[in-house]
């Protein structure tokens, strides 16, 4: 019941957005019955339906090819669309300020266009002479004259100008004069539309290439692949044998319908670059099962560590099949720490489930993994989510390492992960624990990212004793 008045929820806000959208982007700038308002609302309806597809595809067991061919559309089109919104709300505000703009450049139009006439009828009066207004007075009745100097006898009176179906330039903003009669110009209110059509098509103009342009951007970052940091993290109990210790964090992988087999030979040989002592892969490797991704993994296989390569689960794997993808990456070299712990040289490394496990009974165990150690030896923590920080505080651990909220992906989405995550990005410390959260090396949904770079960690452990 719960799930479907949120189902009805989010339609109702994807509908009223995309109503939103139409009106301002196809509504307002194009005439009904033309072809570019046939081509934007056919958009606004197959669009969402493309979206709703790439989001429901994987779950209800769609072909995998099918997933694909939806990913791509329907996920841009949720970024697009999210960008779009957000230009086109800061054009209301610049709407009514270009409205009045205009407004005021015409009145300053039409008030010189009056000046002029006005010092032209004052010149005629003082010299007699009639003036040369062919160009700013309508075509009509020639106003009568108290020339001094009559008009020659032989001369034709003037024959009347043909009306004309297009409206005079200057006649159009003119103000009515004793030369130029009301009746003549046409009403003010016929310049509104138009103005107002003007400025549709220039807010949305500039709506459009500013969110358009935002995901073309955000998708390069994201295709480019992730770029390498380097964290130094002081540790109070590692001896200095141990100084300097390297480890490559990196998560969120995301292999998916859109994030291939290419993009994660881009992370392992990133990774490889680095020449790390450890690898720490820490959860949402994938959005797929293995039967449909497990080539696309494969690359796992070259990544090189002295120390080793470990693995924990993130929440995705538990919509992926958990079990299967833990196995398989056994298979390609990685160890899966499921709620367990092994000794280096120096300190501890310990790995628990995700939280998203407590589902299917496999959630993370605490005092499984770290329950036993010697609490005088350092402890490195793998945990995919930020917010189990404070089981690690209360288990003794220095260091936990984390992904999952991908640093936000989307602008301004960092503001949003803030609320339900401790630490977005970045290190930070709780307690006598010190917190790292990787912005993740992959996408998910929208292969895009804007405000949170991809990126994998190398994090450096450092003695207090060297």
């Amino acid at each position: 019941m719960i799930f479907a008045l949120v189902a009805l929820v989010v339609l109702a806000l994807l509908a009223t957005v995309h109503r939103y959208v139409w009106r301002r982007l196809v509504g307002d700038t194009t005439a009904p019955g033309s072809t570019l308002r046939t081509v934007g609302t056919v958009a606004a309806f197959v669009l969402p339906l493309l979206s709703v597809g790439a989001m429901t595809s994987g779950r209800i067991g769609a072909p995998f090819w099918l997933q694909q061919v939806l990913a791509w559309p329907g996920f841009l089109w949720l970024a697009a669309l999210m960008y779009l919104t957000l230009a086109l709300l800061v054009g209301e505000f610049v709407r009514p300020v270009l409205r009045r703009v205009l407004a005021r450049r015409d009145a300053a139009a039409a008030d010189r266009t009056t000046a002029v006439l006005s010092s032209e009828a004052v010149a005629t009066a003082t010299s007699g002479t009639r003036p040369r207004t062919e160009e700013l007075v309508p075509a009509g009745p020639a106003p009568s004259t108290t020339s001094a100097d009559p008009i020659p006898e032989t001369t034709q009176p003037a024959e009347p100008e043909p009306e004309s179906s297009a409206p005079d330039p200057v006649a159009a903003t003119a103000p009515a004069t004793a030369d130029a009669p009301a009746t003549d110009a046409p009403a003010t209110p016929l310049a509104r539309p138009s103005r107002r059509l003007f400025v549709s098509r220039v807010v949305g103009g500039a709506a459009a290439a500013a969110g358009l342009a935002t995901v073309g951007y955000g998708t390069a970052n994201v295709l480019s692949g992730p770029t390498v940091k380097r964290v130094t993290v002081p540790l109070a109990k590692l001896p200095r044998a141990a100084h300097g210790f390297r480890i490559a964090v990196v998560s969120d992988i995301h292999i998916g319908p859109i994030l291939g087999r290419a993009h994660t030979r881009r992370i392992v040989d990133t990774i490889n670059s680095t020449s790390p002592d450890l690898v720490a892969v820490v959860g949402d490797l994938v959005d797929g099962s293995v039967a449909d991704l497990g080539s696309a993994a494969e690359p796992l296989a070259g990544l090189r560590a002295p120390q080793g390569s470990f693995f924990v689960t993130g929440n995705h794997e538990y919509f992926s099949g958990a079990e299967q993808w833990v196995n398989h990456v056994r298979e390609l070299g990685l160890i899966p720490l499921e709620n367990a712990r092994v000794e280096m040289g120096g300190f501890d490394l310990a790995g628990v489930n995700d939280i998203a496990g407590e589902t299917e009974g496999q959630g993370p165990d605490f005092a499984r993994a770290l329950g036993d150690r010697d609490r005088s030896r350092a402890a490195v923590l793998l945990a995919h989510q930020p917010v189990v920080i404070h089981d690690a505080v209360e288990h003794g651990v220095d260091l936990q390492l984390s992904g999952h909220t991908h640093g936000g992906q989307l602008w301004p989405g960092n503001y949003l992960a803030e609320l339900a995550n401790p630490t977005v990005a970045g290190l930070e410390r709780y307690g006598d624990t010190q917190l790292f959260v990787s912005r993740g090396a992959g996408a998910w949904g929208p292969p895009v990212r804007v405000g949170a770079p991809a990126d994998i960690t190398v994090v450096e452990l450092a003695s207090r004793q060297a």
